[in-house]
């Protein structure tokens, strides 16, 4: 009975091994997968991230892109906390004001993309643009991507930095689509956040990185959260700095005192609408919610066009008001 109970023990010990093996091998995998700079190939064929004609139409033809390639930005840099050297793009509005928007964009994107915003804000609401690439993305350094957390502190040196730039009177919108508007919502709520910073416009946000890659991984690979992505979280925190769970803006906008104006696709199954909506209900200050028909992740200014801009623009004449020169 004796050498049965050892055996019985040395394969319960086998398993065990094996288990943790797998996923030790797991999270380094799916670390690879989403958090390490480079191209994601998985993503390219995602029924999830497909859209309609006409966003497709916008995106690769729109007139924004000859705009952008047309503007003389100025090319400013930021040394982040951590050592990386950061790239962004400044462009003054054609008459002097005190409002400025900071447009932050999604997973593996960069700063020129959010031209798609930057056109009309510069030309027709008349602000200050800026847009960085976030670290990993374009020409800022970075071998991981961050979701959003390390960003939201690169968002604030930033603007602090454009607030020397432009003078203290500033008036500051964060406009972030996706990723982007994960971390204007997860800047939200620091205590160091300028006290320029009058509103908040998130397009498609998700929750906290652990809630998106708990639906990712089970809508993608059929897999339970629990220990895999735990697993590939504790990877992440020491090879990227940060942990999934607590990368959260939900946390933040339960404490935030900026005006939020959440914006989702009804048909988003990339990040699901419920997120969106569950932010805007934990949020602590002033908010609002526009959710649009049809629109899948990261397409209500295509689909939504002129409604959308509407509801930006009475956002952010309640918000940012350029006082100097309204008064003029």
């Amino acid at each position: 009975m004796s050498t049965i109970r050892i055996n019985w023990r040395k394969i319960l010990i086998l398993l065990a091994i094996g288990f943790l093996a797998v996923q030790v091998a797991g999270s380094f995998f799916f670390y690879d997968l989403a958090i390490k700079r480079g191209p994601k190939e998985y993503l390219e064929k995602n029924a999830d991230l497909e859209v309609a004609d006409q966003t497709l139409e916008l995106y690769l033809k729109g007139d924004w892109r000859q705009w952008v390639a047309d503007q003389k930005f100025e090319r400013m840099s930021l040394t982040s906390r951590d050592g990386l050297q950061l790239s962004g793009y400044y462009l003054p509005a054609a008459k002097p004001t005190k409002k400025l928007v900071i447009l932050t964009h999604g997973y593996l994107g960069n700063a020129k993309q959010m031209g798609l915003f930057g056109q009309y804000y510069h030309n027709e609401l008349g602000y200050n643009i800026f847009m960085p690439d976030a670290r990993g993305h374009g020409k800022s350094e970075g071998d991981y991507y961050g979701f959003g957390w390390p960003d939201r502190l690169d968002l604030i040196d930033w603007t602090d930095q454009l607030v020397k730039k432009l003078g203290p009177d500033t008036e500051v919108a964060y406009h972030g689509l996706s990723m982007g508007a994960a971390t204007v919502l997860m800047a939200s709520g620091e205590e160091e956040l300028p006290r320029q910073v009058k509103a908040i416009i998130a397009d498609s946000p998700y929750e906290s990185v652990y809630s998106l890659f708990t639906y990712q991984m089970n809508r993608m690979f059929h897999l339970p959260a629990f220990p895999l992505l735990d697993g590939t979280s504790m990877v992440t925190k020491f090879r990227a700095g940060y942990s999934f769970r607590e990368a959260s803006a939900l946390k933040e906008v339960k404490r935030t005192r900026i005006p939020i104006l959440y914006i989702h696709g009804k048909s988003d199954t990339f990040v699901p609408t419920e997120m969106a909506e569950d932010l805007y209900r934990n949020t602590a200050s002033e908010k609002d919610i526009f959710l649009v028909a049809k629109a899948n992740h990261g397409e209500s200014f295509a689909l939504a066009g002129d409604a959308y801009k509407q509801k930006m623009n009475q956002f952010l004449n309640r918000y940012v008001t350029d006082k100097d020169r309204v008064s003029k």
